[in-house]
């Protein structure tokens, strides 16, 4: 299940849960960042074998993109929250779940809750790459030891101790937990249906920038986008102090004080 929950954000006292000068803190702190994080995970979620489960309470069809927002808010706040604040609200999390399984008398699978960290490192990094660099050796395994945290913050068994073992098992996931079933064709006419048309089509032109080929491939996105060329001028467009009005062009009126939102954590 992504990381989601009604309950108020909490705060706290003391050490940060990650250090300030951490590459995860900068890709966090940035809602540009986190926009691409997200645009990617809504692509490959929708694929995964347990996601009827966002189905259940009904709340993701009905408002995928106020769900996507306050998702990311969420795990943004845990990222960039003191240690104290971030285990109330993992804490706070597991409590969300076990509310929902017990409702309807079954489990989270595991690997499901696996599935969904490894994509948030995933994209993190990818994110990253697109409007920046490649992370470093060193990056990336700072990237992962930080959301390891977070999953055994959670309560989620079998994570790997290092990034190379990390890769391995996030290749294995995206080979065995992904398919194209009725619910991801539900979720995409949730998308189309609230961007509109022409900003579907943009997600759509991010998303086969951002996944990879097998997600590409089950989801038909474009091959070759041609966003790809333009995403990486982005930061460029931001320092001229165009980002807002590209925003108000982009994203639907009824989300963009969202979207602000996420900016307001690196302040």
């Amino acid at each position: 299940m992504p990381l989601s929950s009604d309950t108020p954000h909490p705060s706290g006292d003391g050490s940060p849960f990650v250090r300030p000068d951490s590459i995860v803190r900068r890709i966090w702190g940035d809602g540009d960042l986190v926009l691409l994080v997200f645009a990617g995970a809504a692509a490959e979620f929708a694929l995964n074998r347990a996601v009827d489960w966002l189905f259940f309470t009904g709340k993701i069809p009905q408002d995928p993109l106020g769900r996507l927002f306050s998702t990311a808010g969420y795990a943004q706040q845990i990222i960039l929250a003191d240690r104290a604040g971030a285990e109330r609200t993992l804490a706070g999390i597991r409590a969300a779940h076990g509310v929902i399984e017990g409702t309807r008398g079954a489990r989270i699978p595991d690997w499901a809750h696996r599935d969904v960290l490894y994509l948030l490192v995933a994209y993190s990094e990818r994110a990253y790459e697109t409007l920046h660099h490649p992370l470093t050796g060193p990056e990336r395994e700072e990237l992962w030891a930080v959301f390891r945290r977070v999953g055994l913050g959670l309560g989620i068994p079998e994570l790997p101790t290092h990034y190379a073992e990390w890769q391995i098992d996030r290749q294995r996931h995206l080979e065995r937990d992904l398919t194209c079933g009725e619910h991801t064709r539900a979720l995409y006419a949730a998308y189309r249906q609230h961007l509109g048309p022409w900003r579907y089509l943009l997600l759509q032109q991010v998303q086969g920038v951002l996944v990879p080929r097998h997600v590409r491939d089950l989801l038909s996105l474009p091959g070759k986008p041609w966003l790809r060329g333009v995403l990486p001028l982005y930061p460029m467009v931001a320092r001229l102090g165009l980002r807002r009005a590209l925003r108000q062009a982009l994203i639907p009126p009824a989300h963009l004080d969202s979207v602000q939102r996420l900016d307001l954590a690196s302040t």
